[in-house]
């Protein structure tokens, strides 16, 4: 499962790059979490830049032109 970010900056990113930034525990692997977002929110996920901070992986996952990222983050409750 993951947890959202909801920073100014992740909200920046949502408005204007199409990112959605969320946390998953350190040990999940890019292909698992690209496969869980295209399920459960039904969105083509173009590219995922990951970052370690302590335990935790920050993921940007940058979503296709034709689903805004803002729908989803509506839908995980960000906006």
């Amino acid at each position: 499962m993951f947890k959202p970010v909801a920073t100014e900056k992740a909200v920046k990113m949502i408005e204007f790059q199409n990112v959605i930034t969320l946390e998953f525990s350190r040990e999940r692997k890019k292909e698992n979490i690209k496969k869980e977002i295209e399920e459960s929110f039904k969105v083509k996920v173009d590219k995922i830049r990951s970052m370690i901070k302590g335990n935790k992986k920050i993921c940007y996952i940058k979503l296709d032109k034709k689903n805004p990222a803002i729908d989803v983050a509506t839908k995980i409750g960000i906006m």
